[in-house]
């Protein structure tokens, strides 16, 4: 390996562990984007959406896709970052309809796929939300080196307990490429030229 393809991998395997960090870390840093073409595998899942629909990543080809891990009942990263997504969204103008936002929850157990649709609908229209059984979301997190974890309810019926979850925002193109991987705390104005460039990159 060349130093110069090492420092790149150097430069990705940092940009990972900043990125898909426990949301319970609180630590100030600077945010950038990062290129991850050929750092992680192209999109794919096979999950729930709302009215029990089986969902692929190949049903969402031909759209430039943002990707977030993240719970309908997180007090704050989570509605933080869909606002921003949905912001990033609206500032497409004309090229809103070629790009989607996915949310993926890594709590099943709470969170159903019609009420997690509702729950991403009062953020955007745009957004799509996704569950599974807890093995389909443990692959899909694994596949994209997400790190959750699900505090142990105190009884059976007991529906309050904490999710620490990575909080990195990826971005797909059209073919389900993975190309970039942003901070939750990336500026609206930066993650908005971001996907406007991976959409004329496929122009």
């Amino acid at each position: 390996m060349t130093m110069r393809r090492l420092a790149q991998h150097l430069c990705i395997a940092i940009a990972l562990s900043v990125a898909t960090a426990p949301a319970l870390v609180t630590a100030k840093t600077d945010t950038s984007i990062h290129k991850i073409r050929g750092f992680l595998p192209d999109l794919k899942f096979t999950l729930a959406g709302a009215g029990d629909r089986e969902v692929t990543a190949q049903d969402l080809r031909g759209k430039t896709i943002m990707l977030f891990f993240g719970y309908a009942n997180c007090p704050d990263i989570c509605p933080t970052t869909m606002l921003q997504l949905a912001e990033v969204l609206e500032n497409l103008g004309p090229q809103k309809d070629q790009a989607q936002v996915v949310f993926i929850s890594v709590d099943p157990h709470r969170d159903k796929p019609d009420m997690l649709q509702e729950y991403v609908n009062l953020f955007t229209d745009d957004a799509l939300g996704l569950t599974g059984t807890e093995k389909q979301i443990a692959d899909v997190a694994r596949r994209y080196r997400v790190s959750y974890q699900i505090e142990k309810p105190k009884s059976d019926d007991d529906k309050q307990y904490e999710v620490a979850h990575s909080r990195g925002i990826y971005i797909f193109d059209e073919q389900g490429k993975a190309q970039l991987l942003a901070s939750d705390g990336e500026s609206v104005e930066a993650l908005t030229k971001a996907v406007q460039q991976v959409i004329a990159s496929q122009g």
